[in-house]
């Protein structure tokens, strides 16, 4: 979902029990257009998408779904909430949930996050707008605030979270994902083995929890090792291919450079091999690097990056069965979080520092 812009531009227009036909006149379209937006909004290019969007936001309009599903209590939707589609490893995971769902008879309404300028208030109004039995939270903060989750549908939406918990507010949710901080410790202390003592790490961003395991992992190692982190070692990537590349130009001229790297995603740690290169040195002849999530992209990296590997449509099935758990109330998992294992793949990212 793109974002609605057009809706804060303009002046409000209440609409007392506005129906889908003023929806289509005020954003200049058919009502079978509106209807589609409502129902298979993919099928509806993104710029008619946002105005159907910004006119129900300006209507106050609240279509519902078909009778039957009011008659059945459910919808069959569920909002998946992801920073990326196009990130690689949130394409396995949703190639999970999407398994699961289609076998379920379930549809998926998405929200991305990262590249995303809609309000709280619109994204609220499209889960009332599609009244969601669920919402799988993909290592992404709540759009909406936690207040949605409950108070705007006027009954309490059930939430799952996969991959990470990225909010403290979030910590009891139920969720899937794996043990980050004994996978980073594992991926550090192959560094280490290896006979590497300045290690750096490049993490996500530093407003977001999503690497923060990943960090405290990296650093435990460290610490059990007796190693200090120098001042400079731990550096922010921003989780883009930019701002890794930054990243590791400032490792590179640190005084005490690092031997290794150690990258809190793949995409970081294969841009961070692209600015070794690019700087006249050698992967691993002369910085070591290790990545984390395993992508498919991975295996082909030159050099082949070691990483650490999430089983990613696993936790997208257990994400969704979680999800259709808590929508039927057949168990509580309030506060409970399923780990799944992870797998330090080694592969030739990784060698011996130079003498």
């Amino acid at each position: 979902m793109g974002k609605a812009g057009q809706s804060r531009g303009q002046k409000k227009e209440p609409i007392d029990q506005a129906s889908i036909k003023d929806v289509a006149r005020i954003a200049g379209v058919s009502i079978a257009t509106v209807s589609r937006c409502i129902n298979d909004p993919e099928r509806v290019k993104e710029k008619t998408r946002h105005r159907v969007q910004a006119a129900i936001l300006q209507t106050g309009f609240s279509p519902n779904t078909l009778a039957q599903s009011f008659r059945r209590g459910k919808t069959h939707v569920i909002m998946v909430v992801l920073p990326s589609v196009g990130d690689p490893f949130f394409t396995r995971v949703m190639s999970g949930i999407r398994k699961v769902a289609s076998t379920k008879g379930y549809s998926l309404l998405i929200s991305e996050t990262q590249f995303n300028t809609m309000t709280a208030d619109e994204i609220g109004a499209m889960i009332v707008s599609r009244q969601a039995d669920g919402i799988a939270l993909l290592a992404s903060l709540s759009p909406f605030g936690t207040d949605v989750l409950s108070a705007r549908s006027q009954r309490t939406l059930p939430v799952v979270i996969g991959c990470e918990t990225v909010s403290t507010e979030l910590a009891g949710i139920p969720g899937v994902h794996i043990d980050n901080c004994a996978a980073a410790m594992e991926a550090t202390n192959y560094l280490l083995a290896k006979g590497h003592r300045k290690i750096a790490f490049i993490y996500g961003q530093k407003e977001s929890l999503l690497t923060t395991d990943r960090e405290q992992g990296y650093r435990a190692a460290m610490r059990e090792a007796n190693i200090p982190i120098e001042d400079g070692w731990v550096a922010e990537g921003k989780l883009t291919i930019d701002g890794a590349i930054r990243a590791t130009r400032g490792l590179l001229g640190h005084h005490h450079r690092p031997t290794a790297i150690f990258c809190a995603n793949d995409e970081m740690a294969m841009a961070c091999i692209h600015a070794i290169k690019s700087a006249g040195l050698g992967v691993p002849k002369d910085v070591s690097v290790i990545g984390f999530d395993d992508i498919r992209y991975a295996p082909i990296c030159d050099p082949p990056l070691t990483t650490v590997y999430q089983p990613a449509e696993e936790i997208g099935e257990r994400v969704m069965y979680r999800l259709l758990d808590e929508i039927e109330q057949v168990k509580s998992g309030k506060g409970r979080a399923e780990i799944v294992s992870h797998q330090l793949i080694i592969r030739q990212s990784v060698a011996s520092p130079p003498a």
